[in-house]
């Protein structure tokens, strides 16, 4: 048994897969209440939060020594999924290729502009290339901070095109801008403040 302190990129299933166990035996276990409670999304952590992970339990099967058996490991999927728009329309039925750890996935969006993989639970990096190289956007899989945190509004606010620079957490100029352009164009007051409105429609545009 040990107690883990997350680090950037870190997520409950690749701490879990990294320590053995599927993720909801980490993200369920009693002493992860807490946490699971406070954070709600097992994929959205911020660095220095605590997570237990219990010790591996060895299950053992009785079989007749003179057959052959077969066993079956279970695994969990773990998904990736986005979203493409150009200039708030979706970028539908276009072919890309999905970058993942150095695995390469070919795929095209759907109706509206959507994409989902199962993709390893401690992927870590990636990139997604469209328009057959002339763009490529960087990925980072598990790096998304809460949303009650300024880290977590400005990675959602730079991923969805609302430019504010570092993901540092401090709340500057740049970050205030980003945070007006947003609520100019979802119509709340402009005041380039986070408040629960402004929180509220960033969550539900990037959970």
């Amino acid at each position: 048994m040990a107690t883990v302190t997350v680090d950037l990129g870190d997520s409950i299933p690749s701490l879990a897969k990294e320590n053995g166990h599927f993720w909801r035996t980490v993200w369920d276990h009693p002493q992860n209440l807490q946490l699971k409670t406070k954070r709600k999304d097992p994929n959205v952590l911020s660095p220095g939060d605590d997570v237990f992970i219990p010790e591996i339990e060895v299950k053992e099967e009785s079989r007749p020594t003179d057959q052959k058996h077969k066993f079956k490991l279970k695994g969990e999927a773990v998904k990736f999924k986005v979203r493409l728009l150009l200039l708030g329309e979706p970028r539908k039925n276009e072919p890309y290729v999905l970058d993942v750890d150095g695995k390469l996935i070919n795929g095209t969006t759907d109706g509206g502009g959507q994409l989902e993989h199962v993709v390893p639970a401690n992927a870590k990096a990636g990139r997604l290339i469209l328009k057959g190289g002339a763009e490529e956007f960087p990925l980072r899989f598990g790096h998304l901070n809460p949303i009650d945190e300024v880290s977590g509004v400005q990675q959602r606010l730079n991923n969805l095109g609302f430019h504010c620079g570092s993901e540092d957490g401090d709340a500057g100029d740049a970050f205030k801008a980003a945070v007006s352009a947003f609520q100019a164009r979802y119509n709340l007051p402009a005041t380039g403040e986070v408040d629960g409105a402004t929180r509220a429609k960033l969550e539900g545009l990037h959970p």
